[in-house]
């Protein structure tokens, strides 16, 4: 069995046209860190260049070489994916491309509720990102590397993208081995992740590489225990509200009950997407309106 373990700044090549250099950004929430991708022999395309450290960036154009750089791709907006792109385009000459700034792709649940004042949960948003091309879903991109092919896959947040190449899919957040996918409203929207879910099923990639761990190696098994994971939280949820109105601090507590301090915020913003997605398909209600804050109740 292959170990994954590659090492911060130093290139892994992982098939004949592709390679992976860690970010040296280990974090809970990051795993062993940010893997920015490079694909292509004699002319590359770099696929999320990562957080913004002069020394992955210096490690980026040590592995790129003299080669040119056609595009740099970024899955979504987070600043461990993107960052860096405005430095590693000045230095290569690239255009970064991507679904688009940070607002886009946000759907209209979340449009309202952050007009009713909702704020985010501090994940790390780059809102300075500004794509020098924007993809829409279902654009292809042409290379010396082959086609790369957009899909766009909101939920972890409304500007995620994958990138299909022959038979692999450049999964970001979207789908990630060691761990599911965060979802904290207003930027994620759960319903959003599940119908991007739904549709990675179809495409029959034999591999997926992630924004952070190995390389996943039954894709279709894991999107669908992506689904299924909700789908039974959503009922533990259903479940913990037949006892009565709770908070979603509250329903945290109650639901994860084995989870280390400091992963507790993020597992109840996923607690906050679940109600948010619950509400909007009227099964809960939430006073005075759906929030960290509120009060939600079984209808």
């Amino acid at each position: 069995m292959n170990v994954f373990a590659p090492r911060p700044g130093e290139p892994l090549g992982l098939r004949g046209d592709l390679a992976l250099v860690l970010a040296p950004n280990p974090s809970p929430m990051t795993h062993l860190g940010t893997n920015s991708y490079l694909l292509g022999r004699d002319r590359v395309v770099v696929i999320d260049p990562g957080p913004d450290r002069p020394a992955h960036l210096t490690a980026l154009l040590r592995a790129i070489g003299g080669r040119r750089v056609d595009h740099i791709l970024v899955t979504h907006s987070h600043v461990d994916h993107s960052a860096l792109a405005p430095a590693l385009s000045a230095a290569t000459g690239a255009p970064v491309c991507a679904f688009g700034d940070a607002s886009a792709g946000r759907s209209a649940v979340m449009t309202r509720l952050i007009a009713q004042g909702m704020k985010g949960g501090g994940e790390g948003i780059d809102h300075a990102f500004r794509p020098d091309v924007t993809l829409a879903d279902g654009d292809s991109l042409q290379g010396g590397w082959g086609q790369i092919t957009t899909i766009h896959t909101p939920g972890h947040i409304g500007n995620h993208l994958c990138f299909i190449w022959q038979d692999a899919l450049f999964s970001g957040d979207h789908v990630m081995g060691w761990a599911s996918s965060l979802v904290s409203p207003p930027d994620g929207d759960l319903g959003d992740f599940m119908t991007s879910c739904q549709r990675l099923i179809p495409l029959k990639a034999r591999v997926c590489y992630p924004g952070h761990g190995a390389p996943v190696t039954d894709p279709q098994a894991r999107v669908q225990w992506l689904i299924d994971h909700r789908r039974a939280r959503e009922a533990q949820i259903l479940q913990a509200l037949a006892a009565g109105p709770a908070t979603p601090q509250a329903l945290t507590l109650r639901i994860y009950t084995d989870i280390a301090p400091d992963l507790r915020p993020a597992a109840e913003r996923n607690v906050l997407a679940h109600l948010i997605d619950l509400v909007a398909r009227g099964r809960i209600t939430a006073a005075p309106t759906p929030g960290p804050e509120a009060v939600f109740t079984l209808i």
